[in-house]
């Protein structure tokens, strides 16, 4: 039977190529977007021409409404799911400084990167739970080297939303060991991605990848590469891990 697979905030970068490398796989996978649905309905049609199956489906990650909504479509289009990758994320358009933060904003970065994820999870395992009759599956949750350098004096609200991933998926890990599910999270450093411009850094690659240990940002695909694996059986000793895909970078 095909992996049925929801890959949150995978109408591009890091999100859209799992879903290119599951393709070939034959997998069935949602392709979750915000707003970006033309480029959702893109990677819908590479998905289908490289062999496997999707759907492209609306959800804000930071709505436990949309969560719900999303799983429920993933359910009907395909079945329960078997693996999830939690890759959505958000950030402040700039560059912030701790007199900047206003608390709507800082709940908005943390709505959609801790408290959606765990939301995210808890509807998967609902569905994967070998407790619960499931099939067991695997989760993998995207975090970021902001997690372990804070991101001082320019995104701290967002390393500190990571940082909750790191902690949610080693928790998580424990807890569920024993339902058949396995949970990761994996760490991009600088990854050539829309993220930057998103955030007013789109020079940010060409101009500090020199400077990292490789002397080059990660391409989409390395990262996941990753992910791919850690959804696998290969990887059916690793849970509650947290792997760095940075190069090296600190």
């Amino acid at each position: 039977m095909s992996e049925v697979i929801i890959i949150t905030g995978a109408s591009s970068g890091i999100g859209a190529a799992t879903a290119r490398i599951l393709a070939a796989q034959g997998a069935n996978i949602v392709i979750n977007y915000v707003s970006s649905r033309d480029l959702a309905e893109g990677v819908v049609a590479e998905v289908k021409k490289l062999g496997g199956n999707a759907i492209a489906v609306q959800a804000d990650m930071g709505s436990e409404a949309d969560i719900v909504r999303l799983y429920a479509e993933a359910d009907k289009a395909f079945g329960p799911v078997t693996g999830v990758v939690n890759n959505a994320a958000v950030n402040s358009p700039t560059h912030r400084k701790i007199a900047d933060y206003t608390f709507e904003e800082v709940m908005r970065v943390l709505g959609v990167n801790a408290a959606g994820v765990l939301i995210s999870c808890r509807e998967a395992v609902k569905r994967m739970s070998t407790k619960n009759g499931g099939k067991g599956g695997a989760i993998v949750n995207v975090s970021s080297i902001g997690a372990l350098t804070g991101s001082p004096g320019r995104f701290v609200h967002y390393a500190g939303s990571k940082a909750a991933v790191d902690t949610m998926t080693m928790g998580l890990g424990v807890e569920l060991a024993r339902d058949g599910i396995r949970i990761n999270a994996i760490r991009p450093g600088m990854v050539d991605t829309p993220m930057h411009a998103k955030t007013g850094q789109a020079e940010r690659v060409a101009e500090g990848a020199a400077a990292t240990p490789l002397g080059r940002a990660g391409r989409p695909e390395e990262v996941a590469e990753s992910i791919v694996w850690l959804l696998s059986d290969k990887a059916s000793l690793v849970t509650g891990a947290v792997l760095n895909v940075m190069g090296a970078q600190r």
